[in-house]
C-alpha cells in the first residue's frame, strides 16, 4: 500500500510528459506533418471548432463548407480569365482584349475538381520529355500539330519531343544555330533571363534550362488549347498573358533577350504599340530574336510586313545584328536595343515619341499600353551568370544603404532556407520542381535555392515596394500581382507556396479566405506550403486550411508548413 502514492505520482508525470510531447510545436527540431481535423463526411467539409488547435496564441473559430466548382471548364477555372459574362459583353476584341483579365467583383469561393484519374505528377527531369495524359487530358494540339513534332500521345502519356513549327530539328539545333550566328549571345552566361513570346508547349524555354538559361514562356489563354497547362505539368516556367490593350506584368528593362517563334503576335498593329512595349522589358543592350515567315520568305503578304517591321525598329534606334537562313530554310532576325539614350534624341523626328514623366513610372498593373520609347536607365549588363546572383544590382537604388540592406537580405535568406526549410522534414523536395514565393523582395528565398532542382516565380504583390526589376537584374524571373484576385495560372500547376510577412497588411485589402482559396487553387495535391508569419496571421490561416483538409505544422512560433491533400468536395451547386 506504501508504494501506491509513488506509482499514482509516476503514472501523473508520464502523462503529463505525454501531454507536453503531443501539444508542443515551438521545437527546432524536423516537423512532420500531422492533421487537425477529422472528418466523418467525405463529401462537404465539416464546421470546425479550433478549440482542439492551439498553440498559446488566440484561438480561432470559423465555419466553412466548400462546394465544388460546376459547369463547362470547371476543372481548369481561371477566375479573371474565365469570366465569359464580362468577355461577351466586351465592345471589341480588336486587340485580344478576350484574353485579358476581367475579374469577378466577387470571388468565387469554389473549389475546381480534379480531373478523372488525376496522378502526382511525373517527377523532373523526366517530366520535360513525357507527362500524365489524365493530368491535363486536352487532345486538341496532338492533333493540330501532329505535323510539327510539338506533342504525341503515347498510351498514358503525353510526348514532348523537343519540336515545333520552327524547330524542324529539334530546339537544340535551334538554340545551337543562334549562338553560332551571333556568338555575343553566349546563352546561360551573358544571356540568362528570356522571355518567350506565344512559345507553344515551351520547349525552347525548356531545353535552354540545360544551359543555366532561365525563360519565362507566355502564351493567351488558350489559342491551341492548354500549351501554359503542358509547360506548367512539364515543370517548366510559364505564365498566361496577352499583348493586348495592356502592359505585360514585368518591370521596364528586364530581359536580356526576347524571342518570338511565329508567335502570331502583329508587332506593328496599332501605331506598333506591341513592339513599343518590348522595348520597354527589354534590357538596354538585350536582343529580339524573331523567327517568321516575313524574314525569309517573298510573297507579297510577308515582303509587306517586313518593311512595316523595318521602319518601326528603325524608328526605335534598334540595329539588326544578325539576319540568316538555318540548313532547314528557317530564317530568323536578331535585333538589339542600344545601350545608350543618347541616340533617341539624335533621330530625325521624334517619332514614336519619348516617353513622359508619367509615362516612365515602372508600374505594369492595369496599365495601357504606351505609344512611346521609353529611354534606357543609366546601369550597366548585369556580371555574367552566376555572379549576378550575389552582386550589387545595377538598378539597386545608389545608396549606401541599400546595398548594405541587399547584402543582409542575401545572408538572412541563404541561413534561414537552410536551416528552416531545406534540412526540414516537412518537405520532400525532390517532389518540389515548381515554386512560387507570394512576397519575393529582393528574390532572396529564390537565390539561395539555385542549387535546387526547381525555379521560382517571384511575386512582388503590387501594395508592397517595387523590387522587381533587382530580382531580373540577379537572373530570376517574376510578376507583380495583386493577390485580392485571382492568379493567371491554371490549377494545379505550383508544387510550393512560399511566403514572409504577406498577409497583415493584405488582410487589411480582401479577405483571407478568399486568399487561401486561391492557393488551393493553384498548388497541386500533395503540394507544399511555408507561411513565415506572426502567430495571429498564422491562426488565421490555419483553421481555413484545415477546412480544406489541409494538414498542418507550426515551427518556432512563426512559420507554418502545410500540405494539400487531394480531397475535394461533393458536386455542389458554385458556378463558374
Amino acid at each position: 500500500m506504501r508504494k501506491l502514492p509513488c506509482i499514482f505520482t509516476l503514472t501523473l508525470l508520464l502523462l503529463c510528459l505525454t501531454i507536453l510531447l503531443f501539444t508542443k510545436t515551438n521545437t527546432s527540431s524536423p516537423l512532420l506533418f500531422y492533421s487537425d481535423v477529422q472528418t466523418s463526411n467525405p463529401i462537404t467539409a465539416p464546421s470546425l471548432q479550433t478549440g482542439a488547435v492551439s498553440d498559446g496564441a488566440t484561438i480561432v473559430s470559423v465555419t466553412l463548407n466548400w462546394e465544388l466548382c460546376t459547369g463547362w471548364g470547371a476543372v481548369d477555372y481561371i477566375p479573371c480569365l474565365d469570366n465569359f459574362k464580362v468577355i461577351r459583353a466586351l465592345k471589341t476584341r480588336r486587340h485580344m482584349e478576350r484574353g485579358e483579365r476581367h475579374c469577378p467583383e466577387q470571388s468565387p469561393r469554389c473549389l475546381p475538381p480534379l480531373p478523372k484519374g488525376y496522378k502526382v505528377p511525373v517527377p523532373w527531369p523526366k517530366s520535360k520529355d513525357m507527362i500524365w495524359y489524365d493530368n491535363v487530358p486536352h487532345p486538341k494540339l496532338v492533333e493540330y500539330k501532329k505535323d510539327q513534332n510539338w506533342v504525341k500521345k503515347s498510351d498514358d502519356y503525353l510526348i514532348f519531343p523537343g519540336g515545333g513549327t520552327q524547330f524542324k530539328e529539334g530546339v537544340n539545333h535551334y538554340t545551337d544555330f543562334i549562338e553560332k550566328t551571333l556568338p555575343v549571345i553566349e546563352w546561360g552566361r551573358h544571356v540568362r533571363v528570356v522571355l518567350d513570346v506565344g512559345c507553344g508547349v515551351a520547349s525552347f524555354g525548356g531545353y535552354l534550362l540545360d544551359r543555366n538559361v532561365i525563360t519565362m514562356s507566355f502564351a493567351p489563354k488558350d489559342e491551341h488549347e492548354a500549351q501554359i497547362q503542358f509547360a506548367l505539368e512539364r515543370g517548366i516556367p510559364a505564365t498566361l498573358s496577352v499583348i493586348g490593350t495592356q502592359r505585360l506584368t514585368f518591370p521596364d528593362n528586364a530581359y536580356d533577350l526576347i524571342h518570338c517563334a511565329r508567335c502570331r503576335v502583329h508587332w506593328d498593329a496599332d501605331g506598333g504599340k506591341p513592339l513599343l512595349e518590348l522595348n520597354r522589358i527589354l534590357r538596354p543592350g538585350g536582343f529580339f530574336i524573331w523567327s517568321a515567315t516575313p524574314v525569309y520568305r517573298d510573297d507579297d503578304r510577308d515582303k509587306h510586313v517586313w518593311k512595316s517591321m523595318e521602319a518601326l525598329t528603325r524608328s526605335m534606334c534598334w540595329d539588326v545584328v544578325a539576319k540568316t537562313v538555318d540548313s532547314t530554310g528557317i530564317g530568323l532576325v536578331i535585333y538589339r536595343k542600344p545601350i545608350s539614350f543618347v541616340r533617341y534624341f539624335k533621330r530625325k523626328e521624334n517619332k514614336p515619341p519619348i516617353c513622359g514623366p508619367k509615362d516612365r513610372k515602372n508600374s505594369s498593373w492595369y496599365v495601357p499600353l504606351s505609344s512611346c520609347v521609353t529611354l534606357p536607365p543609366r546601369s550597366s549588363w548585369p556580371l555574367p551568370w552566376p555572379n549576378r546572383l550575389t552582386s550589387k544590382p545595377p538598378s539597386l537604388a545608389t545608396n549606401p544603404e541599400a546595398e548594405e540592406m541587399f547584402y543582409k537580405d542575401t545572408i538572412h535568406w541563404s541561413a534561414l532556407v537552410s536551416d528552416a526549410y531545406v534540412n526540414n522534414a516537412a518537405i520532400n523536395w525532390s517532389s518540389v520542381r515548381n515554386v512560387m514565393d507570394m512576397n519575393a523582395g529582393y528574390g532572396g528565398f529564390a537565390a539561395a535555392l539555385t542549387d535546387q532542382l526547381l525555379w521560382v516565380m517571384n511575386v512582388i504583390p503590387v501594395h508592397v515596394p517595387d523590387t522587381l526589376s533587382v530580382i531580373f537584374d540577379r537572373g530570376l524571373i517574376g510578376i507583380y500581382h495583386d493577390w485580392c484576385e485571382s492568379l493567371n495560372t491554371y490549377p494545379r500547376t505550383y508544387d510550393l507556396l512560399h511566403s514572409s510577412f504577406l498577409f497583415e497588411n493584405l488582410t487589411q485589402r480582401c479577405d483571407m479566405i478568399d486568399v487561401v482559396v486561391e492557393m488551393d487553387r493553384i498548388l497541386r495535391p500533395g503540394g507544399y506550403l511555408v507561411v513565415q508569419d506572426t502567430m495571429e496571421m498564422i491562426n488565421k490561416m490555419r483553421p481555413i486550411l484545415h477546412s480544406l483538409h489541409w494538414s498542418t505544422a507550426v515551427h518556432k512560433d512563426q512559420f507554418l508548413f502545410g500540405k494539400k491533400g487531394f480531397w475535394r468536395p461533393g458536386r455542389g451547386s458554385s458556378k463558374s
